[in-house]
């Protein structure tokens, strides 16, 4: 339950970051679908897995 309370401020901090002219969540976005990175993968096991 901690994971998924840090994960929706992560978010909110990122869409409050977003209004900024560069687009931040976009480019992170970018690099999870390219680059596949392992943290990502544990991070939604770690989530669904609870």
């Amino acid at each position: 339950m901690m994971l998924r309370i840090k994960c929706f401020f992560v978010l909110l901090l990122l869409m409050i970051a977003d209004t900024a002219p560069v687009p931040v969540v976009g480019s992170i976005c970018m690099y999870i679908l390219l680059a596949r990175p392992r943290w990502f993968k544990d991070l939604v096991d770690r989530i669904y897995g609870e």
